[in-house]
């Protein structure tokens, strides 16, 4: 297939230097020229007011559903979610089942996945089960095409669990993402420990279960001289811990959920169940120390937290109801909408393209010819509104329906898989 994506603004993440607005050719899913007034004839154009192209986005953490889950979420419904939302690539939690736990399991998601413009990259289990207890097959499975290993949502509290899977790793150069909370302190609690909940009247998680519990962990790693990545950090405290380690060389990397940059947890006094989410929107103050965490690059990724639940999960007093919230196609407009006088464009697509990608030793994606086309096309002067029609999953657990945004996504192109609206 020729397609020509005509008087783009080309983000090249990291590049500072402003770039002017160019033609893209593209034939046979290869970027085949670059140039101005460019002209061919009887081939598909694309174009918009604002047309903007970027290396292609990737999201970390994302909650798959099948196998198990299909009532919540397939590999069908999340990859339309996923291109919808710009994302050329996603890397998909264990947490379905049967778990994701074994080559078999790997090759499943990765097999029913290759149809699609994003594609799919399986996150192994790194407890069998993800039960804490024993750890998984980590060289079979990485040999088999697992790119990382976690407990995913199940933050693994064994310690030493965690310190032979921070060692096996290091073996062949992988990875573990954790998510740290120390659950007794946490004790099930519903929302951020502060104000709100006072005045909630709801059981708070205090910023101490997340930050004690990281830094427990990041000792392991230092240990273990192996490479952790802490998943959805959410405090001042986390920020302030992984900055220092990253001053010291050490290896270790994190995200943040987009909520927890847009949103604090005064919204909760609405009762509004969709803004139950794990981990929980935490102080304002909080919102603005990851912001600024973003910015310095001690986070290295947003990610959209997506997490898919039936209608029967969320539509409970809110204290009954579960924690989660679809993101994959509201990260980036709720983002652009909320902080585009805080985070530059470039800054965002960085944290959307190049550092995702960074956190798992994946090779970085370049806007040239002769390259594969692997590109988001978005155009930040769209402004729309996100409703039951428009989502693309499964479950409606989102914040945002029917809330208008700046910005919109205007599809993907991933070599010869192109997804455009």
């Amino acid at each position: 297939m020729e397609l020509l994506i005509k008087n783009v603004t080309i983000i090249r993440p990291g590049n500072r230097k402003k770039s002017s607005k160019k033609d893209i050719y593209i034939k046979n899913g290869i970027i085949q020229k670059i140039g101005s007034k460019l002209s061919i004839e009887g081939i598909k154009v694309v174009e918009s007011n604002d047309l903007h192209v970027s290396p292609g986005w990737f999201d970390v953490g994302t909650q798959i559903g099948e196998p198990g889950f299909e009532h919540r979420e397939t590999i069908d419904s999340v990859a339309k979610a996923a291109a919808k939302g710009g994302f050329t690539g996603i890397a998909c939690f264990p947490n379905t089942n049967p778990v994701v736990d074994t080559k078999s399991a790997v090759h499943f998601i990765k097999s029913n996945s290759s149809r699609y413009a994003t594609t799919f990259y399986p996150i192994a289990a790194l407890s069998a089960g993800v039960k804490g207890t024993d750890i998984t097959e980590m060289i079979d499975l990485h040999q088999n095409g697992a790119i990382g290993f976690s407990d995913g949502s199940s933050s693994v509290q064994n310690s030493g669990i965690l310190l032979r899977a921070l060692q096996y790793v290091k073996s062949f150069g992988g990875c573990v993402l954790q998510k740290s909370i120390d659950e007794k302190i946490a004790n099930h609690g519903q929302v951020h420990e502060g104000d709100v909940s006072i005045q909630l009247g709801l059981s708070g998680v205090p910023s101490i279960a997340e930050t004690s519990s990281l830094q427990k962990d990041l000792e392991l790693n230092r240990y273990a001289e192996s490479k952790i990545i802490f998943h959805t950090i959410s405090s001042e405290g986390s920020c302030k811990v992984i900055k220092a380690a990253k001053k010291n060389k050490d290896r270790v990397f994190a995200t943040v959920s987009y909520l927890n940059l847009i949103e604090n947890d005064e919204v909760l006094l609405n009762f509004d169940s969709n803004f139950k989410v794990d981990p929980p929107l935490r102080s304002s103050k909080d919102q603005n120390a990851l912001i600024k965490a973003v910015k310095d690059d001690t986070i290295d990724a947003i990610c959209s937290n997506h997490v898919p639940l039936e209608e029967e999960r969320k539509k409970l007093e809110f204290s009954y109801a579960d924690q989660g919230a679809i993101g994959l196609q509201t990260l980036f407009p709720a983002i652009y909408t909320a902080l585009s006088s805080k985070l530059s464009l470039n800054d965002l697509v960085k944290k959307l393209s190049l550092g995702p990608r960074r956190l798992f030793g994946l090779p970085e994606i370049s806007i040239k010819a002769g390259e594969k086309a692997e590109l988001t096309l978005f155009d930040p002067s769209l402004s729309w509104t996100f409703d039951k029609k428009d989502n693309q999953s499964k479950s409606n657990n989102s914040p945002y329906l029917g809330r208008t945004f700046d910005g919109k996504v205007l599809g993907i192109i991933n070599g010869k898989n192109i997804s455009l609206s």
